[in-house]
């Protein structure tokens, strides 16, 4: 037994193959009675049967949501495996014919809910109050059922399409580079470990290799994101989006005005991060920053190396300090084997957490090398594994459909219990600089580094509609100039660099445009928590366990009211740059 490869047979009664297909079949066959049972008479329903209605529909996505799992979480582990490709396209076609059944439902409820909108209120449908104003939000942006199914059907082998491409063209390639003399041929979940490598000739040669290789397939990952852009501009005309940013407002249940404080604040702070990263610099002996330093490991740090054991142990037990249950939680996930760690080609790259509802629990991806990165990793991983074990205690699968916003909060929030284990555990200064610096990497990037890749997407949109041509070269002037915007003169950069967009899986998830913000969303929301955490001690703990069990039954907004945020302001977010500073500052206090 690898304790380190997952164990799926959990989520389905058997692994065989035919019986995977043939619960699949089942879930098209079911999605076709619902079908018959409820087309054409849900603008008749009243509050009781529009509870039934969505109850039943809960039902079958937590009877079939095992076997499309499977399928999928399979695939993710080795797409070179013919078997989970079989099992792969069998749910992704599967999932196509059974949303196509089931097309006419969220049509049929915008039409029933914007008739008769005082059923939002009614008293039977109280659990589900949220979710119908969400879909009353849907309504002016729907199409007819017969364009809703055609758009499914032109997404299977369209934007699904370019988006699987790229997962797996990433994930079967293997990149040569020289170390000490020796040629290795390495998969791209290894080579990127070596972007934390205390040598800083191995940083830099891995960096270069990456992107000059990924930058001879220009032609590949322009076509894909030039494609997904213009069907994205395709459908804000069709659906009449406002802007070419609403399809992911609806989706994370913010407003947009939320989403500009939050932008405008990351702008007035760029120099705080370039003042981290010149610190770093001045820690690092070296005049400036190179790009493959931005994450490294400071020169005096011991750079250990982690066993798959030692992770385990120094996870769950920083959980386990803030809340036994936490601790239980994250201790199940490897004592149930639903982590798959390894690094093996075939591999999806990157990491993620996939909630198992019906199973009250999680399953967990990401490719461990034993750096200090990838114990983080699993303390983020572990977040998102947490928030759906409370989520799914508290509520349906209807009420758990989490905008990206607040599904990075538990696992931001993990690292930073991450970070407090570390430092209290640190028995030297240059201990407690090398966590420091590793905490403030991690805010660089996903509060800074990804708001880059926010105005980089908006860049694109508005190439497209001036008319521009989005070949390889202009895609990457565009990045470059948004990156440029956050970073200024504090870092240098390698000319391959200039492809970095090519291999962030982001750009390409079909029908879900600016994924990144949420992650900047909650970087700051987090670290604005963490000083309420600070200032309040264990009676904080219930509050951040009623924001993780809430799931989508209530919004951003009206879950960080609950906490005494205004999330429309500038002031909050400038709460977590706070924070922030307050780690650079104890970083300056160690020198």
């Amino acid at each position: 037994m690898n304790e380190m490869q997952w164990d799926l047979s959990h989520l389905v009664e058997s692994t065989d193959p035919d019986h995977i297909v043939k619960r699949l079949e089942e879930m098209v066959a079911e999605a076709s009675a619902m079908n018959e049972r409820y087309r054409g008479r849900i603008k008749d329903l009243d509050a009781k049967g529009l509870f039934d209605l969505l109850e039943a529909r809960d039902d079958l996505s937590l009877e079939y949501e095992g076997a499309a799992m499977y399928c999928k979480l399979l695939y993710s582990a080795d797409s070179t495996d013919p078997v989970a490709q079989q099992l792969n396209d069998a749910m992704r076609r599967a999932s196509v014919r059974a949303g196509q059944q089931l097309a006419f439902m969220e049509l049929e409820l915008g039409e029933l809910l914007a008739a008769r909108p005082e059923l939002v209120n009614a008293p039977e449908l109280e659990e589900f109050r949220h979710l119908l104003e969400r879909i009353l939000r849907r309504v002016p942006h729907q199409l007819s059922e017969v364009e809703e199914r055609l758009a499914m059907s032109k997404d299977q082998n369209g934007i699904d399409a370019w988006s699987q491409l790229q997962g797996d063209w990433l994930s079967t390639r293997t990149f040569r580079i020289t170390i000490d003399g020796e040629e290795k041929e390495l998969p791209y979940g290894q080579i990127i470990g070596l972007y934390e490598d205390p040598r800083r000739d191995v940083r830099k040669e891995a960096n270069r290799v990456v992107y000059d290789t990924l930058g001879k397939d220009e032609i590949l990952w322009s076509s894909a994101l030039r494609s997904i852009c213009a069907d994205h501009v395709q459908m804000c005309d069709w659906r009449k989006y406002p802007s070419v940013l609403t399809q992911s407002l609806i989706a994370n249940d913010i407003e947009e005005d939320a989403v500009h404080a939050l932008m405008r604040t990351i702008e007035r702070n760029v120099g705080v991060y370039q003042r981290y990263l010149r610190l770093k610099a001045t820690l690092m002996d070296l005049p400036r920053l190179g790009n493959w330093d931005i994450i490294a490991p400071l020169p005096d740090d011991p750079g250990k190396r982690y066993s798959w054991e030692e992770a385990r142990e120094m996870v769950v037990e920083a959980y386990r300090r803030f809340d036994p249950q936490f601790g239980e939680y994250a201790n199940d996930m490897h004592e149930r084997r639903h982590i798959d760690a390894e690094v093996r080609k075939g591999k999806v790259s990157g990491a993620f957490c996939a909630t198992w509802f019906k199973g009250r629990s999680a399953y967990v991806l990401q490719s461990f090398n034993g750096l200090v990165g990838d114990v983080y990793t699993q303390a983020h991983e572990l977040g998102h594994a947490i928030h759906a074990y409370l989520g799914s205690r508290a509520q349906r699968p209807s009420n758990y459909e989490i905008g990206s916003c607040i599904a990075e909060c538990g696992s931001t929030f993990g690292e930073l219990l991450l970070t407090e284990h570390l430092l209290s555990n640190s028995s030297s200064a240059e201990e407690k600089m090398g966590v420091l610096c590793k905490v403030l990497d991690e805010f660089g990037m996903a509060a800074f580094q990804v708001s880059a890749r926010y105005f980089f997407e908006h860049s694109l949109y508005d190439a497209i509609k001036a008319g521009r041509f989005l070949d390889g070269e202009t895609i990457s002037g565009l990045w470059t100039a948004a990156r440029d915007k956050i970073y200024g003169d504090a870092v240098e950069w390698l000319p391959e660099m200039k492809w970095e967009w090519t291999m962030k899986l982001h750009y390409y998830i079909p029908n879900y445009r600016f994924y990144n913000y949420p992650y900047v969303f909650a970087q700051l929301f987090v670290f604005a928590m963490y000083r309420l955490y600070l200032e309040q001690g264990e009676a904080f703990v219930p509050k951040i366990k009623a924001l993780l069990s809430a799931g989508s039954s209530r919004s951003p907004g009206e879950l960080a009211a609950e906490l005494g945020f205004d999330i429309a302001k500038e002031d909050f977010w400038q709460k977590g740059i706070d924070q922030a500073e307050e780690f650079i500052r104890q970083l300056e206090s160690l020198r």
